[in-house]
């Protein structure tokens, strides 16, 4: 049974380290959230490092600026890991390429130096995914008739966002991970390096041990997220305690008629997809 810890507090003195995810958790792309932000600052200045780990599509150098236009605060994290960090390795490796690009302009940092060429789907090598190129209007459907020849081909499919929704504002929008498992429903070979593959936690976990200066004990590092296939699957995969945000992508799903979070709603919630979490908040709180 998933515990419903008041806040973080509770949770305090059983952690070393916590691996936090950013999009539905401190912020919704429109506005940061306060009350979680002021709960990572507190854990940062009293117990440990706090490490953010997003599926971010691009280096996690070039989406610190979204949190200072956010106003997320220096003081509530101390290190930044992103999809787009661990992803630069796999597409290094398919260098020249070249790549059928697909994504918004804003990506484009994340192919940076790598030496890679770009082409359309009839000449590509493979297949470089973030997301759609419009999230504001498109959805995977509009990539089926292109995705069935390339996956006939067996094009591969590099996917650098596993996130297949997020919340910007009020609205969910589509990410790469969409995308990327429609290809795969199509018979397309996917790769993916951020939540909940490997390569991104092999990265997070190391600059925590970095930070801490001594060796880290799995046991004592608390995954913080609100994706259920991302942030909890990812957690479970690797050994690790993840406390479930419920109200992130799921909004009310989770909520008793009381406006309270519901033990059993939360339960139905992560059985649904298969995954099981240790802790539970609505949202994150001290």
């Amino acid at each position: 049974m998933t515990d419903l810890p008041a806040g973080l507090s509770e949770l305090a003195d059983r952690y070393d380290v916590l691996l936090s995810d950013v999009w539905g958790v401190i912020h919704n792309g429109r506005e940061s959230f306060p009350v979680p932000c002021a709960a990572l600052a507190r854990w940062k200045a009293e117990r440990g490092p706090v490490i953010l780990i997003s599926n971010a599509p691009r280096p996690s150098s070039d989406v610190l600026p979204q949190l200072d236009a956010l106003k997320v605060s220096p003081d509530a994290w101390s290190a930044f890991v992103s999809s787009g960090d661990a992803t630069r390795m796999l597409l290094a490796e398919r260098a020249p390429g070249p790549a059928w690009r697909i994504g918004p302009d804003r990506d484009a940092p994340l192919y940076e130096g790598l030496g890679l060429t770009f082409a359309d789907e009839a000449d590509a090598a493979f297949i470089s995914v973030t997301g759609p190129y419009d999230d504001e209007v498109e959805t995977p459907e509009d990539y089926r008739a292109r995705f069935i020849d390339a996956a006939a081909k067996g094009l591969p499919m590099i996917c650098a966002n596993p996130d297949h929704v997020v919340q910007r504002g009020s609205r969910l929008i589509y990410c790469g991970g969409a995308l990327a498992d429609l290809y795969a429903q199509l018979g397309g070979p996917v790769q993916m390096a951020g939540k909940p593959f490997r390569p991104i936690y092999d990265l997070a976990l190391t600059e925590a041990e970095t930070l801490l200066g001594r060796p880290l004990d799995p046991a004592r590092v608390l995954c913080i997220g609100d994706g259920t296939i991302t942030d909890v699957k990812g957690a479970q995969d690797h050994g690790l305690d993840c406390l479930f945000i419920a109200k992130g992508i799921h909004g009310e799903a989770a909520m008793g008629p009381d406006g309270k979070l519901n033990a059993d709603a939360v339960e139905a919630l992560l059985a649904a997809e298969g995954v099981k979490a240790r802790y539970a908040m609505a949202e994150l709180t001290w």
